[in-house]
């Protein structure tokens, strides 16, 4: 191999392990890493890189950024895939702390479509795909939920509702890499239980000279335009513009960047609503007191209903993003940097469902012929066959999302010698508005259809031929036909997060000991989230008034004035759906009455959460046994004070508003150890503390409470309570982790790396349901019945303790010129993650059935990309996968169940050809396919028969579709 001699590690690993432990047990044990912002200010720009090989100096130590002439920064121009691996394990390799890091391919140019997809593909990370698109990233197997995530080492407002961020708010374009900690840096604000992603933008006065990017790409998606007639498509468009100066001799810098996505999302789904035996010794006929259902055999699992639905989605997202650096002297430094985004989304909904079992009506006519049987366990399944007395519902969603990201911060250092002092000033902020409304339809008169069969026993689209045409205007009429009591609902829904933060902090170059710098720093953050939410039901004209009684079975035409083409769901069997303009017929053929209730009025609260934070972190520089080690040990002190305001209501009457909160202390030591053992060979070790609090929702103060008589099971025919609520006294998620790392560098490129580790968790967050509660203090709402008892079962999160999990990681990069000169532009990156967990014991006491293993871990995750850059032409073909995990769910009549979401295996692909002669000189062609095999998302149901036998079942198939890509890229 080129790049170093071999190193034998066996006696030097235990050296440096001895002094690791060693080092923990000292007193004083303290941790940092790069600057306040969370960024290495050594490390070079993309676009104007370090040679080739040439490892990069580190930053002085009192962290100084001197000023730069221009001729200085005039290195050799390495773009494209192998340059951006080169760069990121620059970051990797001269990290004090165990992090992973992406890099862009050139300025605007991440590998990926977008920095969640770029992010899935380092060593134990994985992602979860919304609407289709990689969004969420769990880091080590742990949920989105554990994850800290930061803008140029800022804490970022997000817009749902808990703290985790949606990565498709960033446009890829405007990021100029990304940081992941795996361990704990006391100098990190934000951090997370998992990890923390650092996002960075480009400082302008690292590059030498004036530069500007043109970026568009075409944007098909191959499920096509699945709903016509309202304003979506199957095409969209991707661009952006970057720009980039510096001027008064080099000293002040600007950066402007914007991108614009223009993205259509067509989704095909199909979801089985539940399993079960209907008649005999398994069935719920004999275990529950269930009707009897004609000509389904006994003990065969069958399914209870289903929804088919298509949904046609158009997303609009306009970012932009400035940064202006100011460097005047060797004394003080400046950077403003901003980030502003707009995203709107409309999607259309539109499809059928349908209960397929004997519930009284309208389901009391429902009955079967020429069952088909196939083998299953624990139960054979009904697959085919004829259903009768259908009575289909018809349900057409309309749902638009406005949302604003906005975050602006100031960071100012003043160079005094061997000391450094900064003053960082940041605010972030994102507002949510939400507007859904979806109206019910069916058969004119109330009537039902028969419908022929067949369901997949594994993962796939049933196939169902209904006798009935459902995209009939004349047969297919307003009306409610589940008998729910209302025609359809609107709902308005805003939501405010934002965070302000102050930051100080000094430090100075040490020549004490084994240390070489320290660190002293204080943080304040305010974050206040406030979510709103009001609810309208709406009910046909002429079907009565405010004074007079709800028909269910009043019926009304859809007006031809509103009609669109039909919803196409042949993938399931049925031909196409009726399909109209919602908001048209909404507001034209219906009239709407206010109906917050006590769970709707629940949904507006406020949560406010105040931390300072001190922390002191020293840089270790020394050696042991002959070997250079470096690192940090450093300590955070967090203070909390955490409150909550939501509405009190009487029954569903307003009649104040409801407070609570708590504050707490958290102490969090940190330790971090680099042994270089050889030529770009190293060991590594990490030990901390950390803290994530939990989901921002949970720590709300309102709660809501209803009751309702139980129709099957042991309490059927009882009237019983049950409610649930949030927590406002809530504690942190709190763990104690050990890494291990070893890592060799070789070639421009290429590594191997083997890492080990394994987190305890000493706080943990679970939903507890109390069965015995107690609700003298509710109201009933619903007076027509009367409780059995003033007890019931109410559900809220509570701290619990336990549980741990562990892991083994294997990474690397291979430049093929390295093995054979023939090979001269290919190479390989590839990584494996091995995860274990177990899930506290408290948990599993209280949610019987509930997973063994934490929520969202995934055995294995791997990845492995193949890539060729030569002459101009650039091919990667990338795959990532992960295993399946289990994921809360809210099951029916509000129980808490479990889903499995199954195995996913996503190939991406990019071709790319840059012009670097002639009159093309900077220009570049690009094609990219996302989600080339049209990867399904699956999902199976844990459940039990009636007669508690456990079993499993399909539960959820989606589809997206291929994302292609197409269009060019100029840079002059």
């Amino acid at each position: 191999m080129s790049g170093g001699r071999t190193v034998s590690v066996d006696r030097r690993v235990l050296v440096v392990a001895c002094a690791a432990a060693w080092l923990c047990a000292a007193p004083g044990g303290v941790v940092l890493a790069q600057e306040a912002t969370g960024q290495s200010e050594a490390k070079p720009a993309t676009g104007e890189q370090a040679t080739p090989g040439q490892q990069q100096k580190p930053a002085p130590a009192n962290g100084k950024k001197p000023k730069v002439a221009a001729s200085q920064l005039s290195a050799v121009v390495v773009n494209g895939i192998s340059s951006s691996i080169q760069n990121a394990l620059n970051t990797k390799m001269n990290s004090d702390d165990i992090v992973e890091a992406i890099s862009a391919e050139d300025i605007g140019k991440l590998p990926d479509v977008s920095i969640a997809d770029s992010l899935a593909r380092l060593p134990g990370l994985a992602t979860q795909r919304v609407d289709g698109q990689a969004s969420a990233i769990s880091i080590r197997g742990l949920s989105p939920d554990f994850a800290g995530t930061t803008l140029n080492g800022r804490e970022q407002a997000t817009i749902g509702e808990n703290r985790g961020v949606e990565y498709d708010q960033y446009p890829s374009e405007l990021i100029n890499g990304a940081t992941v900690y795996k361990t704990p840096d006391a100098s990190v604000i934000g951090q997370g239980l998992a990890g923390t992603v650092d996002l960075q933008t480009i400082n302008p006065l690292d590059l030498s000279k004036r530069t500007m990017v043109f970026n568009l790409r075409g944007d098909h998606n191959t499920n096509g335009n699945l709903n016509p007639g309202t304003g979506t498509s199957e095409n969209g468009h991707r661009a952006s513009f970057s720009y980039i100066d510096q001027f008064l001799d080099h000293t002040l810098g600007v950066a402007i960047g914007f991108a614009q996505l223009d993205q259509p999302t067509q989704l095909k789904h199909y979801k089985a609503w539940w399993w079960g035996a209907d008649n005999g010794s398994a069935g719920m006929d004999q275990n529950w007191g269930a009707p009897t259902v004609p000509g389904m055999p006994d003990n065969v699992n069958a399914l209870q209903g289903m929804e088919l639905f298509a949904q046609s989605q158009k997303q609009k997202r306009d970012g932009l993003m400035a940064v202006l650096e100011w460097a005047p002297n060797e004394t003080y430094y400046s950077k403003l940097d901003m980030y502003y985004s707009t995203f709107n989304k409309r999607a259309f909904k539109n499809g059928v469902s349908w209960n397929s079992n004997v519930y009284g009506p309208p389901y009391d006519g429902i009955s079967y012929s020429n069952v088909g049987i196939s083998p299953g366990s624990p139960l054979p399944v009904a697959t085919s066959g004829t259903m009768s007395g259908i009575a289909p519902i018809l349900q057409n969603d309309y749902n638009k999302e406005h949302d604003k990201l906005y975050s602006i911060g100031w960071n100012n250092k003043l160079y005094l010698g061997d000391w450094t002092t900064s003053l960082d000033l940041s605010s972030s902020s994102a507002r949510v508005k939400l507007h859904d409304a979806y109206l019910f339809s069916g058969l004119a008169n109330g009537g039902t259809t028969s419908v022929n069969f067949y369901t997949p026993g594994g993962p796939g689209y049933p196939d169902f031929s209904p006798a009935a045409n459902l995209a009939d205007p004349s047969t297919v009429v307003f009306t409610d036909p589940a008998g729910w009591g209302y025609n359809g609902r609107e709902e308005f829904d805003s939501q405010t997060d934002r965070i302000n933060a102050l930051r100080l902090q000094v430090s100075r170059s040490l020549n004490w000991w084994i240390f070489s710098g320290m660190d002293l720093g204080f943080d304040y953050s305010d974050r206040t989230k406030t979510k709103h939410a009001d609810v309208n039901f709406a009910w046909l004209n002429g079907n009565g008034d405010t004074s007079a009684t709800y028909q269910s079975t009043f019926s009304a035409p859809v007006s031809p004035a509103f009609l669109y083409g039909p919803t196409s769901l042949g993938y399931g069997g049925i031909p196409a759906a009726l399909n109209y303009n919602v908001l048209g017929a909404l507001y034209n053929q219906f009239y709407l009455t206010p109906e917050n209730g006590q769970g709707d009025w629940s949904r507006n609260y406020t949560v406010e959460e105040k931390v300072p934070l001190a922390y002191a972190k020293f840089n270790i520089e020394t050696e042991l046994a002959g070997l250079p080690l470096r690192g940090n040990v450093g300590v955070q002190f967090v203070h909390t004070d955490q409150s909550s305001t939501a509405l009190q209501t009487n029954g569903n009457t307003l009649v104040g508003q409801l407070h609570g909160g708590t504050t707490y202390n958290n102490v969090l030591p940190s330790l971090n150890l680099v042994a270089t053992l050889g030529d770009r060979q190293y060991l590594r070790f990490g030990l901390a503390k950390t803290m994530t609090r939990g989901r921002i929702d949970d720590e709300k103060v309102s709660s809501s409470a209803s009751v309702a008589r139980v129709t099957a099971g042991p309490q059927a025919g009882q009237v019983v309570w049950s409610g649930s609520g949030g927590n406002p006294l809530l504690k942190p998620y709190v763990a104690v982790g050990t890494d291990i790392s070893w890592e060799k560098y070789f070639g421009k490129a290429s590594y191997v790396s083997v890492a080990v580790f394994k987190k305890n968790l000493l706080n943990y967050i679970y939903n507890k349901t109390i069965l015995d509660y107690s609700f003298k203090s509710y109201i009933n709402n619903t007076p027509t019945l009367t409780p059995t008892s003033d007890t019931g079962s109410f559900t809220l999160p509570q701290n619990g303790t336990g549980g741990s999990m562990n892991g083994l990681e294997l990474a690397g990069s291979l430049e093929g010129g390295l093995l054979a000169h023939a090979l001269e532009g290919f190479g390989v990156q590839a990584n494996y993650s091995l995860t274990n967990s177990t899930i506290p014991t408290s948990s599993i006491s209280e949610i019987p059935g509930g997973p063994k293993t934490l929520p969202g871990l995934s055995h294995k995750v791997g990845n492995i990309t193949l890539y060729y850059e030569r002459n101009g032409f650039s091919a990667r073909i990338a795959q990532r996968y992960r295993s399946s995990f289990t994921g809360e769910a809210v099951a029916l009549f509000d129980q808490l169940g479990y889903t499995k979401i199954q195995a996913n295996r996503q190939t991406d692909l990019q071709l790319e050809y840059d012009f670097s002669q002639g009159s093309l000189n900077g220009l570049s062609i690009l094609l990219q396919v996302n989600n080339l095999s049209n990867s399904p998302d699956v999902q199976v149901q844990y459940a039990t028969l009636a007669n508690n036998v456990p079993m499993t079942m399909p539960l959820w198939y989606d589809t997206w579709g291929r994302t292609v890509l197409l269009g060019f890229n100029y840079k002059l």
